[in-house]
């Protein structure tokens, strides 16, 4: 019997995936549990195995096209299986290259020669380098004259020239996705607080320990005690997560992925460290696993390597806030009524208003300044 490969479902968020590969072509021999194909979503990829053995009879879905979820993209079946009725519920999925029959295109005169449009216009429309099949004709039935011709010429010259196109799929996609979500359902809320990292830098300089890996281990701590922040919306009702798992935005050459550092709030800042450093390496060679990168609580993400003072970040659905971080900068500050230069950093909490208030999470803010000038995240 022939068996249909779907597009898996890997979280509940999910709508679609992206193929990234097939590892065997059409009519090649498959055998159960060998990778077929490889696909993109909620930013890591994942290969598909062959549920049974066989041959690789369709490819439904091509290199690069988007498929929603429960979409068959390939049938394997034995070598001489009719799949007439499994082809006929399984639609190609979008951007599918589908073999053309018709005859090539005809030369741009050719076509002209066909498009309803007057000797003038055929002839302003070479000496211009316009495409007729563009034009948008107010002649008689449609017909394309001279003006028309020459006000599409104009509308063109004003338009910026476009040097390139870049398809909108696999985690630029997605992750524009889940922001507009994001935007369109949480009421955003900013608030920002400045911090004295006087301390964190010596501890930085002494220990070489990041201050993405402080932050950490400060925000979990933090959300300890403010629980509402480590929280989510869902059917009207809020509920608070036991486990803090603090994810963190990194930009790879494919886009902007967030793994996740699970348990942050039971792990020492050396195991946040390790860990960290391992899936940073993961993510920029594109290896993160689903583990890698779901069941986050709670997301940070630092633009201060890029010279940014402050930011407004947008929650990463389906989370309650996420923290931005801004450059490590020293600045004059005024001390016990004298003028004196500490290194400072800004911090921005994005929450949802509808589970969080100002208050409170300004509160969990203050925690997370407190834990950063005290050096409290050494503490276990």
């Amino acid at each position: 019997m022939a068996t249909k490969i779907v597009m898996p479902r890997l979280s509940l968020t999910m709508k679609e995936g992206t193929v990234v590969q097939w590892f065997k072509k059409e009519g090649e021999v498959v055998q159960k549990g060998e990778p077929l194909v490889e696909v993109l979503s909620e930013k890591v990829t994942y290969d598909v195995e062959a549920p049974e053995s066989g041959v690789l009879r369709r490819i439904l879905a091509s290199e690069g096209s988007d498929v929603p979820v429960d979409q068959v993209i390939g049938i394997v079946a034995t070598a001489d299986e009719p799949i007439t009725e499994v082809e006929l519920s399984a639609p190609p999925a979008p951007g599918l290259k589908i073999e053309e029959v018709s005859a090539p295109l005809s030369k741009p005169d050719e076509i002209g020669d066909r498009i309803p449009a007057s000797p003038a216009a055929k002839r302003l429309a070479k000496e211009l380098g316009v495409d007729l099949r563009q034009v948008k004709g107010t002649g008689p039935e449609g017909r394309i004259v001279e003006d028309d011709v020459r006000r599409f010429a104009e509308q063109t010259a004003l338009t910026p020239k476009v040097r390139e196109t870049v398809p909108l799929t696999g985690i630029r996609r997605t992750t524009a996705d889940r922001l507009t979500l994001s935007a369109r359902t949480a009421p955003h809320s900013t608030i920002v607080m400045e911090v004295d990292m006087i301390n964190a830098a010596r501890f930085r300089q002494e220990t070489q320990f990041s201050y993405t890996e402080m932050l950490i281990k400060a925000v979990a701590k933090a959300l300890l005690d403010h629980r509402l922040l480590n929280a989510t919306l869902e059917d009207n009702q809020i509920k608070v997560f036991e486990d803090v798992n603090v994810g963190v935005a990194v930009t790879t050459e494919s886009g902007l992925v967030v793994p996740v550092v699970r348990n942050a709030d039971k792990k020492s800042l050396g195991e946040i460290s390790s860990v960290l450093k391992e899936l940073v390496e993961k993510a920029r060679q594109g290896k993160l696993t689903r583990e890698d990168v779901t069941a986050g609580t709670f997301t940070i993400t630092n633009l201060g390597m890029y010279d940014v003072d402050v930011f407004f970040p947008i929650i990463n659905p389906p989370e309650t806030a996420i923290l931005g971080v801004g450059r490590v900068v020293e600045k004059p500050v005024a001390v016990n009524g004298q003028l004196a230069i500490k290194p400072l950093m800004q911090l921005s909490l994005t929450y949802d208003h509808r589970i969080v208030d100002g208050a409170p999470a300004a509160k969990f803010l203050q925690t997370v300044k407190q834990v950063l000038e005290t050096n409290s995240f050494k503490d276990n």
